[in-house]
């Protein structure tokens, strides 16, 4: 696989996913908090559970009335029970969007924006359904990398 153009999208299949969740309507302004609050949630379900530390994740939904449909999330071998506010869903299959960002995570909205701009300029639509995928953690915040998705219409 050939290392992708860092300043534009890629159209990629992706497969389906199983991961574990916890889902909220989020104002903008709390995403951040939001975010804080609910990782040790995903880490404390996951020790339970007996499952493996995991990549992290979030998959989002389009605003409504000033709040996204966000669900913090962690990658799972497979299907379980909910624990407490952790529950079981999956990332979607199909055609999507992709960006590779490295850089600070507040690099992220523009990261965003430069995706949707480059599917609009493809013709193509999203299909509403959102995620981002966090590389393992980095001190120096410049080498962080996140990979963006939007799932195809």
């Amino acid at each position: 696989m050939t290392e992708p153009d860092r300043t534009d999208c890629e159209i990629v299949t992706v497969e389906r996913r199983p991961v574990a969740i916890v889902r909220e309507m989020v104002p903008f302004a709390e995403i951040p908090a939001a975010q804080r609050r609910i990782r040790p949630q995903l880490s404390a379900a996951l020790r339970e559970l007996g499952f493996p530390a995991a990549a992290t994740l979030t998959l989002w939904r389009p605003p409504v009335d000033g709040r996204l449909d966000l669900a913090p999330g962690v990658f799972v071998p497979g299907v379980f029970e909910p624990v407490g506010e952790v529950r079981p869903s999956e990332l979607p299959a199909g055609r999507a969007a992709r960006l590779i960002l490295t850089g600070p995570f507040d690099g992220i909205p523009g990261g965003w924006e430069r995706l949707f701009a480059c599917v609009a300029a493809r013709g193509l639509k999203p299909a509403g359904v959102n995620w981002e995928i966090y590389g393992d953690y980095q001190q120096d915040q410049s080498r962080q990398a996140t990979e963006l998705f939007a799932l195809l219409a």
